[in-house]
This record gives structure tokens, sequence and C-alpha cells, in this order.
């Protein structure tokens, strides 16, 4: 599935406007180009407010991205089966961005993130990269968000304070998942075949 959306949504360029956007035009999926540098560098003018304003600026980002992934798509009536795909969709659609090896777990009371090679791992021993993090927390919780899945969500682990990779947990609020759902836990060499395929 990653070889179809790596061809369906390849970067293009429109010279005459100077932007970037993916698949075909008429999608109008346009690039938002972050730079973990100036993620951090805005922090630090945001002052004590950064954290909520981060969060903030994920959300939105991950609101439009699934606006612009399902276009149209009333999530009401959905089944958490298609809000499983969705989530998984669009978590791919993300690694194609640039936003790292991403894996997402769906247990019976929590959902799991983790994220590989995130933009905070080029940003070791800069106290202001954990910024970042806050950045892919705002992201995650607003595609649940808008798919009607009610969490609570917060990071586990982080490159940053020594851990392999990202970890993000989000724990349901108002329903379990059906046990045909569930995903086991990846072993080490399932993580690391999905790394070398990336």
């Amino acid at each position: 599935m990653i070889k179809r959306l790596k061809k369906e949504l390849q970067i293009n360029i429109e010279e005459k406007e100077g932007q970037l956007f993916l698949g075909e035009k008429d999608k109008d999926i346009r690039l938002v180009m972050l730079r973990p540098n100036e993620i951090m560098e805005f922090c630090e003018f945001a002052g004590t407010n950064a954290e909520d304003i981060l969060i903030w600026v994920g959300k939105s980002l991950g609101k439009i991205f699934l606006e612009k992934f399902f276009y149209n798509k009333d999530w009401s009536n959905a089944k958490m089966e298609t809000k499983k795909e969705a989530v998984l969709g669009t978590l791919q659609v993300l690694m194609l961005m640039g936003y790292g090896g991403i894996t997402g777990m769906f247990r019976k009371d929590h959902i799991i993130i983790n994220v590989y090679n995130s933009l905070a791992t080029e940003e070791i021993g800069n106290i202001l990269a954990k910024n970042l993090c806050l950045l892919y927390l705002g992201i995650f919780n607003s595609v649940f968000e808008v798919l009607g899945i009610e969490v609570d969500g917060s990071e586990e682990e982080c490159v940053l304070t020594g851990g392999e990779k990202c970890s993000y947990k989000f724990t349901l609020l108002s329903e379990e998942i059906d046990d045909k759902l569930l995903d086991k836990q990846l072993s080490d060499a399932a993580v690391s075949n999905f790394l070398a395929s990336l």
C-alpha cells in the first residue's frame, strides 16, 4: 500500500505559484513546510504559552490533513473498522510527507502511535526540540477528534530523553476496541523490517 501511496501522492511543484503539492493538482493538498529550527524559534518567541500554542498548531494541521485526505466525509456514522483504516492511512501519508516512520497499534482501551526518526531526532541535545513532540501530539489528537474517536493523549517515550522512538498513548474515553480490530505488539524484527522498508 505504501508503494501505491507514494505513486499517488508524489510531491509536485507548481512553478508559477512556487508551491509544493501532493498528487494531482486538483486534489489541492498543499504542503506546509515546517522546519524544526523555525518551530523552536517560534516557541521561544511564544514564551510561556508555547505548549498550548504548539498543540493548537498541530491540531489545526491534523484537521486540514483529514479534510483534504477525506474530502467531505461524514464520520458520525462510520464504524470503528473504517475509522481505524482512516487513522492508519493518515499515518502512512504523514510518513510520505516527511514526519518520520510512523506505526499505529489499536489495543482494547487505547491506541499507541510510535514515531521513528521524527523531526526531533535531528535536534537531540537542543532543549527546545521537545516542542516538536507537542506538534506531533496535536496532529494525532486532531486526527482522532475529526474521526469522532474520544481520546486522552500523552507522550510516553521520547528520543530526546533517551528513548528509541517517540511513543504516544491515546486512552479511549467512551468505547473499547472490538477484539477483531486489536493489533499485536510489534516484535523487534517487525520494527526493523518496517524501518528498512522506508
